[in-house]
Parts: structure tokens; C-alpha cells; sequence
């Protein structure tokens, strides 16, 4: 492999939009409901929270194999490995794999100072509490995904949801607005669905190695409820967004996408393979990235209206 293909295997890339997509919504969000949009401080945004997902992938797997954790999902025979492979099968020195890790983590953080001091302190101050809980979610002493209290739950819903939505917002209009938060709520949710799915693909794997989710805590049958409670959150969060006036009223289109996502809840048993799982998987990462895309061309389409 060229550099370029096993930077974007290592950092985990193709996954990259359930970071851009709500930038773009806390953007867009400014622009429908300010008129404000400035196109330079949009795509430094794009760019530092970018390289912050992609830091937060990688200092994942640093910690997970540092931990043990990603070394047990590869040996355990019912586990899929969901980390890049590149430090459980030595592709990268443990070295190399650093130096790019904290290499992200700096570029984000060169452009979270360079917005702050466009557009206020507090763009510095969701970049870093974006940094902090990327980096203490598998990091000790903190280790929210080890923890299996809902602690990781939270994180994400923080980090891919209200942190990027207010942020994205706050950079292009230096002020606030609970219309920003409301917005944030659908994506987050289906991101936190994203992440909280993928723990049933090795959570006997993650029960050896002592990383504490809630489905090891819970165990699969209760897990899957709460897995479609928050699928039911998310969709009750997108109407709550229509009628706060957040979103457009044709953005209940993107209720349209849940469909695929919810069939698939209903071929599984209360007890599954790893490999059962796959699906689920494949059915919230699509879901959120087709709602995301929705949202994004209902404001869009908004925006347009509003000029005319």
C-alpha cells in the first residue's frame, strides 16, 4: 500500500462524515437562521474537526491495544475486530502510529486557536472539550468506554452531536442559540447508535479484556432495547426540530431513512453470533449518514427559499 491508502485504512477515514455532517448542519443552521455564512471560517472548521475524528480513531486503537482490548477481539473466536489492524498486525511500529496520531491532534488544534481568535474563546473551548473526551475515552485515568455506565454514551453524544452542531454555529455567528442545540440532537443520537452498536460485534471479547460497555454490563437482550430507544430518541428529536422551528417542516422526510434500520431490528433474537450483528451495523452507519445528508438539503433548500 501507498502512504496515502494506509493513512486513510489506519485513521479509519471512510467514517469521517458522521464528523462533517453536523458541522455542516451547525453551518447551515447559522446561515438559515442569521442570514451569516463565511465560507473560509466553514472550511477550517471542516478541517479541524476532521483531523480531531480522525485523532480520536486512532488514539482509540493506540489505547485499545495498548490495553489489550483490540488484541482479544482478534483472537476471540465470536468477536469482529472493528480497530485498523495496523498495531495488532504490526503494519505500523507502535511508534509511527503515534507520531501520525498526535500529528492529527496538533492540526486540530492549530485550527481550533485559529478560530477562537476570529470568532470568540468559545470555539476554543468546544474544540477542547471535543480533545479532551476523544482523548480520555479509552485513556486512563478517565476511560469512558471502560466504564460501562453510560459515561462512553454521553461522550459521544457530545462529541458528534452537540459539541460540532453549537461549534460549527457559534464560529460563524460568535453567539449562541438553543435551536443550535435542538439540532444537534437527531445526528447525535444516530452517531451515539452508531457507536453503541458496534460494541455487540465483540463485547464477549471486550468482557475478557475488562472494557466494561453496556452491553457487557447488560448483557444482548437489554442492550437491544435500549438500542432502539435510541433510535426512537433520535426520531422524536427531529420532530421536536420542526416544531421548535430548528428545521423546515419537509425534514421529516429524513424519517423516511429510519425505515431499513428498524426492519433490521426485527430479524434479530434476544441472543446473536457476532456476525449477526453486521447488518445493524451497516443499517445505523447508512441511516445516519442518509438522515445527516437529508437535514443537510432541507436547510439547504431552506436557505434558497429564504433569498428569493
Amino acid at each position: 500500500m501507498d502512504a496515502l491508502t494506509q493513512f486513510k485504512k489506519a485513521s479509519r477515514i471512510k467514517v469521517i462524515p458522521v464528523m462533517l455532517i453536523p458541522v455542516a448542519l451547525g453551518a447551515l443552521g447559522a446561515y438559515v437562521w442569521t442570514g451569516t455564512f463565511h465560507i473560509g471560517l466553514f472550511l477550517l472548521t471542516l478541517i479541524g474537526s476532521g483531523a480531531a475524528h480522525l485523532f480520536s480513531n486512532m488514539v482509540n486503537d493506540l489505547w485499545d491495544y495498548k490495553n489489550g482490548t483490540d488484541t482479544e477481539a482478534q483472537e476471540h473466536v465470536d468477536a469482529i475486530s472493528t480497530n485498523s489492524g495496523f498495531l495488532t498486525k504490526g503494519v505500523w511500529s507502535l511508534r509511527k502510529f503515534e507520531i501520525v496520531t498526535w500529528t492529527l491532534f496538533g492540526i486540530a488544534a492549530l485550527s481550533g486557536i485559529i478560530l477562537s481568535l476570529i470568532s470568540g474563546w468559545w470555539a476554543f473551548v468546544f474544540g477542547g472539550l471535543g480533545g479532551l473526551i476523544a482523548y480520555f475515552y479509552v485513556a486512563p485515568p478517565i476511560r469512558f468506554g471502560y466504564r460501562g455506565k453510560g459515561y462512553s454514551e454521553i461522550a459521544i453524544l457530545l462529541s458528534f452531536g452537540i459539541l460540532p452542531v453549537m461549534g460549527a454555529y457559534y464560529v460563524q455567528t460568535s453567539h449562541m442559540d438553543v435551536r443550535a442545540l435542538l439540532l444537534s440532537l437527531p445526528i447525535g443520537l444516530l452517531t451515539t447508535l452508531i457507536l453503541f452498536n458496534h460494541h455487540f460485534l465483540h463485547w464477549q471479547a471486550d468482557r475478557q479484556a475488562g472494557k466494561k460497555t453496556l452491553v457487557v454490563v447488560w448483557g444482548e437482550k437489554r442492550a437491544l432495547n435500549f438500542s432502539r430507544v435510541l433510535l426512537l430518541l433520535a426520531c422524536l428529536s427531529l420532530i421536536a426540530c420542526v416544531l421548535a422551528g430548528a428545521l423546515p417542516p419537509y425534514a421529516l422526510i429524513a424519517l423516511l431513512t429510519i425505515i431499513p434500520l428498524y426492519l433490521v431490528y426485527g430479524r434479530l433474537k434476544d441472543s446473536n453470533r457476532s456476525e449477526a450483528y453486521l447488518p445493524l451495523m451497516g443499517a445505523s452507519t447508512m441511516t445516519t449518514m442518509r438522515c445527516g445528508g437529508v437535514l443537510i438539503l432541507s436547510l439547504i433548500i431552506q436557505g434558497i427559499i429564504q433569498t428569493l
